[in-house]
C-alpha cells in the first residue's frame, strides 16, 4: 500500500488478540461477534509503524453481497488516505473472491456519504429506524471477469 506521512501503510487481517482493542472503539458489535468476524477474515487492520491507523469490518448483505459495516480511522490519521486505502483493499479482496458488487451505508447527517460517493459508490435508497437519522444505502459495482 502507499505511504502515509513518509512511511508505509500496511493492511492485514485482524487477529483474535485484536478483538478486545477493537470493541473499545467499535461500539456496534460485541466482543464475541467481533471474534467471529475475525475468524472469518472479515476485519482488516491498517497500521503504520506498528500503530493502528484504522480498520474495516464487513459482513454479507442478503448472504451474498459484501456489506461494509464499519470503517474507522483513528483521529490523528484522518484525511491521510488510510480510509480510502482500506476500502480499496477490501474491494480488491471482494473482487478476488468473485463478488461483483459491494455495499455500505451511512447516516444522512454524516460526512461519510461524500467520501463513499468520491470512491464511486451510488446512493440506492435508505430507511428510518427507531428515531435514528435517515440511513443511506450505497452500492458499487466491482469488476470481475466471468461473474456479473
Amino acid at each position: 500500500m502507499g505511504g502515509i506521512g513518509g512511511s508505509r501503510l500496511e493492511i492485514r487481517f485482524a487477529k483474535s488478540e485484536d478483538a478486545a482493542w477493537l470493541v473499545q472503539y467499535d461500539k456496534h458489535i460485541s466482543e464475541e461477534e467481533m471474534g467471529h468476524a475475525i475468524l472469518r477474515n472479515r476485519v482488516y487492520i491498517a497500521e503504520k509503524d506498528g500503530r493502528f491507523v484504522g480498520w474495516l469490518r464487513y459482513n454479507l448483505f442478503w448472504d451474498n453481497i459484501p456489506f461494509m459495516n464499519m470503517l474507522y480511522v483513528m483521529e490523528e490519521y484522518r484525511g491521510s488516505g488510510g480510509g480510502r486505502k482500506l476500502v480499496e483493499f477490501w474491494e480488491s479482496e471482494m473482487e478476488r473472491q468473485g463478488y461483483s458488487k459491494v455495499m455500505t451505508s451511512t447516516q444522512a447527517n454524516e460526512y461519510a456519504q461524500h467520501f463513499y460517493i468520491r470512491l464511486g459508490y451510488e446512493a440506492m435508497g435508505g430507511f428510518l429506524l427507531g428515531g435514528e437519522p435517515y440511513e443511506m444505502l450505497f452500492a458499487k459495482e466491482i469488476r470481475h471477469e466471468g461473474n456479473g
